[in-house]
């Protein structure tokens, strides 16, 4: 970096600050397992698979708890029924938009022929079976479509991060976009985010009706990523009741209990956090102006990339700084390929890029546009699926005082920083 860029930040003062704990309700399964048994066994859902049937089970690419053991306990009921059941990778343009690296995907989800006891068969080749009103093409997986008798989905439902409607993320995104692999996906995009809430549930429902969905299994999780409810919904009733989970699951969504934010400094994106690298719906940060919600964010400070996210850096530039370090870790093959099938390419820009964390906070500290830095309010967090420990500054300190959901966990101190200009990351949270 440029020295009279370090000549510039080096004067700005860095707050002190404490360990705070959010407290969101808890509530859980105790056994998910047991509660998606249970939940199979209702009319028009497993007694609706016949035997010797093929039986397509669609799996996405979300972090969602738990999601290798539902999978496994979904299987072996199909093949307790006789059905000859296998997974097809359902995410879009996900894995690099080959049928080699979605398979991977899942494999790292714990979902591989070994674990599961059926085969995992990936392809991106996809049908067209019919096109809505306005000409929009609808795709499914081919295997899906050609190959099997019968087709479950199993998939998260929560609030999207960049459009609102009675249908978000959850059993008919899945079947439209997950289940239509990237030719699904672009075609759902093509014209923008601001026609999402109509076009998913159309092309899903065009799926039900012409090809032999037989349920869905939509999972929601409670803030802290735990399962608190499953539901399996026959085919026939996912239109009219999702828009009831998708409500419940806003409700159980976790969030930062301070508003307005300075700046929000976050640790780690990743495509394994959030479609979005953070999820927007936390951040406040959404990459199209058709959705909304969260705090009021002045400046967003990004330090890190996942791991797990594999160099896809989408996200990034809904931030306003950055470091090299992430900039060294992207793949910009594919983070551009986000961006490109979704037709919406601002989270894939590049912010302004710092040498180090301290450099990153401090640029973003000196832009917030306040008077007194000393005063900054300032949030820091390790990603936006973690939300229970936040680190706050010594100014936000008397609202968490008088918060009755948060508690302060430490005495205020400098924030740790090494000889290198890297914070130091001591999370108690897992």
């Amino acid at each position: 970096m440029k020295e009279t860029i370090r000549r510039l930040l080096d004067p700005i003062p860095l707050p002190r600050g404490v360990r705070v704990r959010q407290r969101f309700d808890d509530t859980h399964l105790a056994d998910p397992q047991a509660a998606l048994r249970a939940q199979l066994h209702q009319p028009g859902c497993l007694d609706a698979v016949q035997r010797g049937q093929r039986v397509a089970v669609a799996v996405g690419s979300r972090g969602i708890a738990c999601l290798a053991e539902l999978t496994k306990t979904l299987v072996d009921a199909l093949v307790e029924v006789g059905a000859l059941p296998f997974i097809v990778p359902s995410m879009g343009s996900h894995g690099g938009a080959t049928a080699e690296g979605q398979k991977a995907v899942l494999a790292r989800l714990g979902i591989d022929e070994a674990g599961m006891g059926v085969p995992v068969r990936s392809s991106m080749e996809v049908v067209e079976i019919g096109r809505l009103e306005n000409g929009l093409p609808v795709y499914v997986d081919r295997l899906a479509a050609t190959e099997a008798d019968a087709i479950v989905v199993i998939n998260r439902v929560k609030p999207h991060t960049a459009f609102r409607g009675p249908v978000e993320s959850g059993l008919q995104k899945m079947l439209a976009i997950g289940l239509g692999k990237q030719r699904g996906a672009e075609a759902c995009h093509q014209l923008g985010f601001q026609h999402m809430a109509t076009h998913v549930p159309q092309m899903a429902q065009m799926i039900l009706a012409r090809l032999p969905v037989v349920f869905g299994v939509a999972v929601i999780e409670n803030a802290y990523d735990q399962v608190c409810r499953v539901a399996v919904v026959p085919a026939k009733e996912i239109p009219a009741r999702e828009p009831a989970l998708l409500e419940e699951a806003r409700m159980r969504m976790p969030r930062l209990l301070f508003d307005p934010i300075d700046v929000l400094v976050i640790d780690y994106i990743g495509k394994n956090i959030s479609g979005d690298g953070a999820d927007p719906n936390i951040t406040g940060r959404y990459p199209t102006p058709y959705a909304h919600g969260g705090p009021e964010v002045n400046k967003m400070v990004v330090l890190d990339l996942t791991d797990a996210s594999e160099g896809n850096a989408n996200g990034v530039g809904t931030a306003d700084f950055t470091t090299q370090r992430l900039m060294d870790k992207a793949d910009w093959t594919a983070t551009y390929m986000n961006g490109l099938t979704s037709t919406v390419v601002a989270p894939t820009k590049i912010p302004t890029v710092l040498d180090n964390d301290r450099y990153a906070i401090q640029a973003a500290i000196k832009t917030c546009n306040i008077l007194d830095y000393e005063r900054c309010r300032l949030v820091r967090i390790r990603d936006t699926l973690h939300l229970g420990e936040v680190w706050i500054s010594e100014a936000l300190l008397p609202e968490a005082l008088a918060h009755p959901a948060i508690t302060v966990l430490d005495e205020v101190a400098p924030m740790r920083f090494d000889e290198a200009g890297w914070l130091v990351r001591d999370w108690d949270e897992g």
